[in-house]
């Protein structure tokens, strides 16, 4: 890479503004340990967007094929943050190109593309890793802490939700976020992360049971120009049928203790509501997307007359925060927009070659991907067996 890392964005929607955004900043949080880092290009066929956002964010052009990044040597990292179904061959492409590369979850629109993406980042001279953004969470990183320090005790049950309303209304248009086979809607959308939350919080899920998939608007109008993100624009007298879900809940088993996982894209009111509770044998821990920089706990040893759940402001001496905000003091808040920071950071730091000793928690794998793929196909098959339960495959058994 030379004396700079030279970075790139492919997909600037909305969650490629947050990736590009996250790279621009990514430098000036913590301790400066990595080279300079060089905005090159953010990628998109709708070039009127991608002009806008490597304006908005300073990269130094936009291009409009990905082509140009993978053909680019000045080009050293690349964000891939498009329609899960263009993932595998824009991947693929950049690992046989020498890029290193951080994909959006979830990993492809298919195990069989997963599994492929996989199997050519095992064989890549660079680093390939998934976006599993929520990792970055203090509030829920300082529960998986909780939970690792035995201060919770052993795991009993997991409990969360994560209800948008993005599809709720009926003339939305219809985007390839409607499209694909079941599983592929809500439950691959956010039920991706919750079911890594679940994971990174709780412990690895060994099967699932009682899935349930449930379609509840069954079309939706033909769009007349390109749909951004969860935008509604302009739309045709046309219909087109949605394919997979609006809503989806399961049943999950942990190593210890159980859990139920709900989630949905038409939950009116709920515009990106993520909660889960934690309960363990000395104590519960619970964390609100909606309430982002606290958490709330409760512990059996504490004195009967004030039992129960205490708020607990997030701070300096809670993950992520001490030197990875301006301002990194207890109250000052934080959101959503931070956790890419901190990823964007840690796959930085990742690829310029800084010992994970010394820096944030490293990225998750591609196999880490295609286990969280194969824990979704799951519950699909579950919702199609009648609720049956369903064995989740080990991590080691992905790559193997």
């Amino acid at each position: 890479m030379g004396d700079t890392i030279g970075v790139a964005v492919i997909g600037a929607g909305m969650a490629g503004k947050a990736h590009a955004a996250a790279y621009r900043t990514a430098t000036a949080v913590y301790d400066s340990t990595l080279p300079p880092v060089r905005l090159v290009s953010i990628c998109d066929m709708n070039e009127q967007l991608g002009e806008a956002a490597a304006r908005r964010f300073g990269f130094e052009r936009h291009d409009a094929d990905w082509r140009a990044i993978a053909a680019d040597d000045s080009i050293h990292v690349v964000s891939v943050v498009v329609a899960n179904f263009l993932h595998r061959e824009i991947v693929e492409g950049l690992l046989a190109a020498g890029k290193h590369v951080l994909c959006e979850k979830p990993l492809s629109d298919s195990i069989e593309s997963a599994q492929a993406m996989a199997e050519a980042a095992r064989g890549a001279s660079t680093v390939a890793r998934i976006g599993f953004s929520y990792r970055r969470a203090p509030g829920i990183a300082f529960i998986r802490d909780l939970v690792q320090s035995g201060r919770l005790g052993d795991v009993l049950h997991f409990s969360g939700r994560y209800w948008t309303d993005y599809g709720a209304h009926p003339d939305a248009p219809m985007s390839w976020r409607y499209q694909g086979p079941a599983g592929s809607g809500a439950l691959a959308d956010v039920g991706s992360h919750l079911a890594y939350i679940a994971e990174f919080v709780a412990g690895d899920i060994l099967r699932v049971r009682g899935g349930q998939l449930s379609t509840v608007i069954t079309e939706r109008p033909v769009p007349l120009g390109a749909v951004v993100g969860h935008t509604r624009g302009a739309v045709s007298d046309e219909k087109s049928p949605v394919e997979n879900d609006d809503y989806a809940a399961f049943g999950v088993e942990f190593a210890r203790g159980g859990g139920t996982l709900e989630v949905s894209r038409v939950a009116v009111g709920h515009a990106n509501s993520l909660f889960f509770e934690v309960f363990g044998s000395q104590g519960a821990a619970r964390w609100d997307q909606r309430n982002p920089s606290q958490v709330e706990v409760a512990f059996h040893a504490d004195d009967p007359e004030i039992s129960g759940y205490r708020t607990v402001q997030l701070g300096p001496q809670h993950p992520y925060i001490a030197g990875g905000l301006p301002m990194d003091a207890t109250g000052v808040g934080i959101g959503q927009n931070d956790m890419f920071v901190y990823q964007a950071r840690a796959f930085l730091e990742e690829v310029a070659g800084i010992p994970e000793s010394a820096s944030l928690p490293r990225c998750a794998s591609f196999d880490e991907g295609v286990r969280n793929m194969l824990l979704l196909d799951a519950v699909a098959r579950s919702a199609t067996a009648a609720g049956e339960s369903v064995d989740v495959p080990a991590l080691a058994a992905v790559g193997a």
